[in-house]
């Protein structure tokens, strides 16, 4: 099989794959929620088996332990977040009017002064972003809880992903070796390579991440509602939550919070300060603490690169496509990087015909590798007599 051929087989495959998620995206919640908390909790399960606990005793007692802190958080916190929730979509065009409305107090105090009359465009396009702004968020969300709300209730999802996650914790290791088993042996260690590296990349950065927004959210959540911040625990768990798309969840956590200080202790700057304060201690916390320790600095995944995948795939498939779109953005970077490495060893980039080590370290086996025909070592003579 040439390149062209084991080119479009893969890029078929890949195809397909994509084609699936998108046709079955309204009733994929549940099953790729349960195959994501199985892929989390494999390591425990491994970890107890070694212990000397068998795997099904084991993934029993994990899953029952997951189960009960879910269903005591969502015990102690779901009517308390679901209060704010709903205050907080009620409030929201007063709060923006009234923010609006200091805003151009401000401006024309200090900014008239200095622009003259340009300040009023200024507050008109303003206003007119900070609109726009609202109507997309609006319109997102409302589509994303429709994409998710569609095909699969509530329910659905609390009955289903346990028992996902029950049957593929069970036979993770079984499929992994079967998968294995069925790659062709040519083949066999470059696949394997990739796939670890798509691991590490995946694990490196969904589990670590995890748990910094967790932390991050926890903190945030405290904090604003211990200086009375309304809203402060909606806010910081959403903080958090958006924390996994880098940047993102900091700086609209930073703004909402900021703007609702602004509106709600007008005007005591001292308080805007305070909430401001929690925001810069908390990323230079994930900064300088909890990035480096529990993500790491070679997930091999760009913020930019992950900011698009996760925009792309959530709205082309809802909240399915968030669930996705972490590991289809680490696999797609691992075999990216692979085929530019392939590029720069290949005939047509070198111009020479044969294998090529480029500076740095030998040549890696290439899942596409094509079989030069020309420069090969001869074969030493058949003395045998057979023939």
């Amino acid at each position: 099989m040439n390149f062209q051929r084991q080119a479009l087989f893969w890029l078929a495959a890949l195809l397909a794959v994509a084609f699936f998620l998108y046709l079955f995206s309204g009733i994929l919640l549940p099953f790729v929620a349960g195959l994501a908390l199985a892929y989390l909790l494999d390591p425990v399960a491994d970890r107890l088996e070694r212990l000397g606990l068998p795997r099904v005793a084991g993934t029993l007692v994990i899953l029952t332990s997951v189960v009960l802190v879910l269903v005591l958080a969502i015990v102690l916190v779901a009517p308390l977040l679901a209060g704010q929730i709903s205050n907080f979509i009620e409030k929201l065009p007063a709060t923006v009017a009234r923010l609006q409305e200091l805003l151009a107090v401000q401006s024309d105090s200090f900014l008239g002064r200095m622009v003259g009359q340009g300040i009023g465009q200024a507050k008109a396009s303003l206003g007119a972003i900070v609109g726009e702004g609202i109507n997309w968020a609006t319109s997102f969300l409302a589509s994303l809880w429709a994409s998710g709300q569609a095909l699969v209730s509530l329910a659905s999802l609390i009955v289903v992903t346990p028992v996902v996650a029950f049957y593929m914790l069970i036979d993770w290791d079984r499929m992994i070796d079967q998968v294995d088993a069925w790659t062709p042996l040519q083949h066999r260690e470059t696949v394997r390579r990739l796939a670890r590296e798509m691991d590490d990349s995946i694990a490196g950065f969904v589990r670590g991440q995890a748990l910094v927004c967790l932390i991050l959210g926890t903190f945030y959540a405290i904090a604003l509602t211990i200086v009375g911040l309304n809203f402060g625990l909606v806010i910081g768990l959403g903080a958090g939550l958006l924390g996994f798309i880098p940047y993102v969840g900091s700086l609209t956590g930073l703004l909402v919070s900021v703007g609702v200080a602004i509106v709600q202790f007008w005007p005591d700057w001292t308080m805007v300060a305070l909430v401001l304060g929690i925001f810069v201690f908390g990323q230079f916390v994930e900064g300088n603490i909890l990035q480096p320790r529990l993500v790491g600095r070679s997930v091999g995944l760009h913020p930019v690169w992950l900011m698009f995948a996760l925009v792309a795939f959530g709205y082309l498939m809802g909240f399915v496509g968030l669930l996705v779109a972490v590991p289809l953005a680490a696999a797609l970077g691992v075999l990216a990087r692979f085929a530019v490495q392939r590029y720069l060893e290949s005939p047509f980039y070198t111009g020479r015909q044969g294998p090529t080590v480029l500076p740095g370290g030998p040549q890696t086996s290439s899942l596409f590798a094509p079989n030069p025909r020309i420069d090969r070592p001869q074969a030493a003579p058949d003395v045998s007599g057979e023939t």
